[in-house]
């Protein structure tokens, strides 16, 4: 495909994501030309989800494009979307620029946008942004995390075997965390700023959890949150006072945040409290700035629980349905 400064597209879709593939094959359905720019690989975020993980939903509630998501069990695994998600992008034949980041969204004369990316420069009559929330983890701003044994990305259990393991958080990666890496034996303790483990967490990891912690198998430390990470050992402050366990890792299931920074940029309007909502009309998706849509997660500003692949898929229609009103 011809890309570049001579290239004018109707839409870039910034990620691609479940949401903004779904995006894509609107738009493809409509006859119109498209393109999205990824900074990781497909479906980055999914990618990096832990490599055991069984989604919450069952597989036709993840469909995109009315292409049927056929999997082993009611519920699907982490590999099967990959799976299935990278087929619904090969059968589509979508056009897919992977590892680029979009670096700015500029309004330009004659309703064009400039798009600046790591590798290339765009021109485009529309921008969807799908960017998701996955990219940007909530730091504990603590000494030591930093260090290599400190991770906010969880993905396979079998590294931690025979660890001294710390788990920060109690939703459901964290669960999910502390349940696998402990039955590979390591030693697990979990760090939970609350008095109890998420009411979120899957309603099947919930018993097995609170049943570990109960039975003295994995340590948890309620009301309590890490100060200090060194290279052998963790702070952490208690109800009790301060305490020091012996450590090799930390998982800081913290959650993650969308860059709410990069939508600001381009003018878009957030709310002034703490869930910083981006502004966009809940019929057609369009932001304050005329032409620059949002779809998926990113709506929710900083409620990221809000919306997920099931409830956003409707979005990509009700978006693509208007750039082709305005096109006509």
């Amino acid at each position: 495909m011809q890309t570049g400064t001579n290239k004018i597209v109707d839409i870039i879709i910034v990620g691609s994501g479940p949401i903004g593939l779904a995006c894509a094959l609107a738009a493809q359905k409509n006859g119109l030309d498209y393109l999205i720019i990824e900074k990781g690989c497909l479906v980055n975020s999914l990618y990096h989800y832990p490599v055991n993980m069984t989604f919450f939903s069952t597989s036709e509630r993840l469909e995109i494009g009315g292409i049927p998501f056929v999997c082993n069990n009611a519920k699907p695994t982490r590999n099967e979307a990959l799976e299935y998600y990278r087929r619904v992008a090969v059968a589509a034949a979508l056009k897919i620029k992977l590892f680029e980041e979009v670096l700015s969204v500029k309004a330009k004369a004659k309703k064009l946008f400039s798009v600046n990316t790591t590798k290339e420069h765009y021109h485009a009559k529309h921008i969807i942004v799908a960017s998701g929330f996955y990219g940007l983890p909530f730091l504990l701003n603590i000494p030591g995390e930093n260090l290599p044994k400190v991770t906010h990305y969880y993905n396979d259990p079998h590294f931690y075997a025979f660890q001294k393991v710390v788990v920060v958080g109690a939703n459901n990666s964290a669960v999910d965390a502390a349940l696998e890496t402990w039955r590979k034996g390591a030693e697990v303790t979990m760090v939970i700023r609350e008095n109890q483990v998420g009411e979120r967490v899957k309603y099947w990891a919930r018993p097995d959890i609170i049943n570990r912690i109960k039975e003295g198998s994995i340590t948890a430390y309620f009301h309590s949150h890490l100060i200090n990470i060194k290279e052998s050992e963790v702070e952490i402050s208690t109800p009790e006072g301060n305490i020091t366990i012996q450590n090799d890792s930390v998982i800081a299931a913290t959650g993650y945040q969308p860059d709410l920074k990069f939508i600001a940029a381009m003018g878009i309007k957030l709310s002034t409290d703490n869930i910083q909502k981006p502004f966009y009309n809940e019929e057609t998706h369009e932001t304050n700035i005329g032409g620059i849509y949002l779809a998926g997660v990113i709506c929710g500003g900083m409620n990221t629980h809000s919306l997920f692949i099931e409830n956003s898929r409707e979005h990509a229609e009700k978006i693509i349905e208007h750039i082709v009103s305005k096109l006509s």
